[in-house]
């Protein structure tokens, strides 16, 4: 089975500001005064856009309650400290526990979050559209944003990497479900599996923009060292090199059953249409029309009245996106006016995005 799913997760988390993994384990004094963990601003937490936390299988073997233990004790350290931005969960699919997740680490969060809202992401499995109930109870727990690795709207192709879970569903059915439940949905897509067909570059780019998956993060496929892709290309003998690690980098590993050429080509030709300035603001109205945000919702700051001041200037005046930026703030104040932060939001978004892939991939 080839998994991407942490990669997806920081590259997205990553790419807009900053990324930084905090040990989920407690230091050892606070771990026998039963504190919350230390964390010492200093150490550039507020520099980042998102705090990841990792799920340490470690931990899990130890008792049935750490993980929840930690994870709440952790969130605390954070809040004390004086954040309030996001905390990713890293973990390669959050549900795969379920009984565990609905009787234990989700009602513990919930209790915890009473007063507090502080926003948690983490990646998981379209299937999660099937239980309201869950849903419902990760958004309660605060849960806003998750990421989903789609991979890719072929049947074929996802029997290929053996992605079940996707198969035999309207997968864009259910993003918007889940949409309209208060989850933002980051979405994982791969071109350069065997069975992929001649037409799959136009139909990735389709289900991007009909799915309102705004932060889509579309790569070529490689073959980490250790996995059944890498050891079946292997005796095919079509394994170029170890990789980049990195599949959003226009690179692969592989001999593709599909012209080299030809998969690059198509490879940016996503990029360049999903990410263009028509069609990306287009796919922010499509997120906006579906997506029902939870009651509670964070304060401005001066820090969000700053970000959005700069992309004034940025996007609004100088950036060759200016007209689709005001069409969107329009749009909007008009038909969203709740949703009028997370519009600019997302405007602010494409620009790292634009220059992150000019910067590896192809100009936008």
């Amino acid at each position: 089975m080839l998994n991407v799913g942490s990669l997806g997760a920081a590259f997205v988390v990553g790419l807009v500001i900053g990324f930084v993994v905090a040990n989920q384990a407690p230091k050892e004094a606070a771990l026998r005064a039963n504190q919350p963990m230390p964390v010492r601003m200093e150490d550039g937490l507020r520099s980042h856009a998102s705090e990841s936390k990792k799920r340490a299988a470690q931990e899990e073997r130890q008792c049935d309650f750490c993980v929840t233990r930690n994870a709440v004790r952790n969130n605390h350290g954070l809040y004390a400290a004086g954040w309030r931005r996001g905390v990713f969960f890293v973990d390669d699919n959050l549900i795969g526990n379920r009984k565990a997740l609905k009787e234990d680490l989700l009602p513990a969060l919930i209790e915890w979050q009473k007063g507090k809202d502080l926003p948690l992401q983490t990646q998981l499995s379209i299937d999660i559209a099937d239980d309201e109930p869950l849903t419902r109870m990760m958004v309660d727990a605060g849960f806003r944003t998750v990421f989903v690795g789609i991979e890719t709207p072929d049947e074929e192709s996802l029997s290929e990497c053996n992605k079940q879970q996707n198969r035999g569903r309207n997968l864009v059915d259910d993003v918007k479900r889940l949409q309209r439940a208060g989850l933002i949905i980051q979405g994982g897509f791969i071109v350069g599996f065997d069975h992929d067909p001649a037409d799959i570059f136009r139909r990735q780019i389709e289900f991007i923009q009909q799915s309102g998956i705004v932060t889509a993060m579309v790569g070529l496929l490689q073959a980490p060292p250790g996995t059944r892709l890498s050891d079946r290309l292997l005796k095919e003998d079509r394994l170029l090199e170890k990789g980049s690690g990195d599949n959003v980098d226009g690179t692969t590993n592989i001999v593709p059953m599909m012209d080299l050429a030809e998969l690059r080509a198509g490879y940016e030709r996503i990029l360049l249409t999903s990410y263009s300035p028509k069609n990306y603001y287009k796919r922010v109205r499509t997120f906006l029309r579906e997506y029902r945000a939870p009651s509670v919702q964070a304060s401005l700051s001066a820090r969000h009245i700053l970000a959005f001041i700069r992309s004034i200037f940025r996007l609004g005046i100088v950036g060759r996106e200016r007209f689709e930026y005001w069409k969107l703030l329009v749009w909007t104040v008009l038909r969203r006016p709740g949703q009028f932060a997370t519009a600019v939001t997302f405007a602010i978004y494409r620009h790292h995005f634009r220059k992150t892939c000019e910067r590896h991939v192809v100009p936008i």
